[in-house]
């Protein structure tokens, strides 16, 4: 079975550690711990046991990288959950802004005969309901061109693409102002010392915070002058 050797907590570190990526920067682990609610000792532990069982290399000081063995599992899960969240909101109709929870329980019981068959089943989707790009059965990820709408200057316009990392808390959010993925968007003004960002959406202009915007991508649709 799934979950005799590998538990849900320690796949939800190597999920969190992927998502948190950039590049090849190192993760920290007191993002780790922030990004699931727990302390930095609790973190700090876990990342000890799994560097033990070869799926992460952990650098003292600096953090923390999945090994190729991490990342193929990591990538399994993600790829099981955005099936599900593809299931669950184009399938059965649910809310978009709820499929990611609901996603979130069904990942972990998913063994991979049963991940292939939903991916056949949808027809092989490459990306989930909130734009992400879906691994493939062999842990492909396709590439993004897009950029976090945190980066745009005012007048820049763009379609948005992607909400990443996934939260539900945050999609509750942007769904309840349509700022979903498909969805024209221009940055109108930006607040100084990091203030919110005046998002356009139609004729409604949303102020945003810039962490809510980091999570946002867009691809660049026109500069204005």
């Amino acid at each position: 079975m799934k979950h005799e050797s590998f538990n849900e907590s320690a796949e939800m570190y190597l999920k969190t550690v992927s998502e948190l990526a950039d590049g090849d920067e190192p993760i920290s682990i007191a993002a780790i711990a922030g990004r699931l609610g727990i302390s930095t000792v609790s973190a700090t532990e876990m990342v000890h046991r799994l560097k033990d069982r070869g799926l992460l290399e952990h650098t003292p000081y600096k953090g923390v990288h999945l090994t190729e063995k991490g990342q193929r599992k990591a990538n399994a899960l993600i790829r099981a959950h955005h099936l599900w969240e593809v299931l669950l909101v184009e399938r059965l109709h649910l809310p978009w802004a709820q499929a990611h929870e609901y996603a979130c329980r069904l990942e972990h019981a998913t063994d991979t005969a049963v991940t292939e068959a939903l991916a056949a089943y949808l027809n092989h989707p490459i990306t989930c309901p909130h734009g992400n790009p879906i691994p493939t059965a062999d842990g492909a990820i396709p590439p993004t061109s897009d950029v976090p709408l945190a980066d745009l200057m005012p007048g820049q316009s763009g379609i948005i693409t992607r909400i990443a990392p996934e939260s539900g808390l945050l999609f509750e959010y942007l769904a309840a102002r349509g700022l979903t993925p498909d969805t024209a968007v221009r940055i109108e003004d930006i607040a100084p010392f990091n203030g919110p960002i005046m998002v356009a959406c139609g004729e409604t202009v949303h102020p945003l915070g810039q962490e809510a915007a980091g999570h946002i991508f867009v691809e660049i649709e026109r500069l204005g002058d």
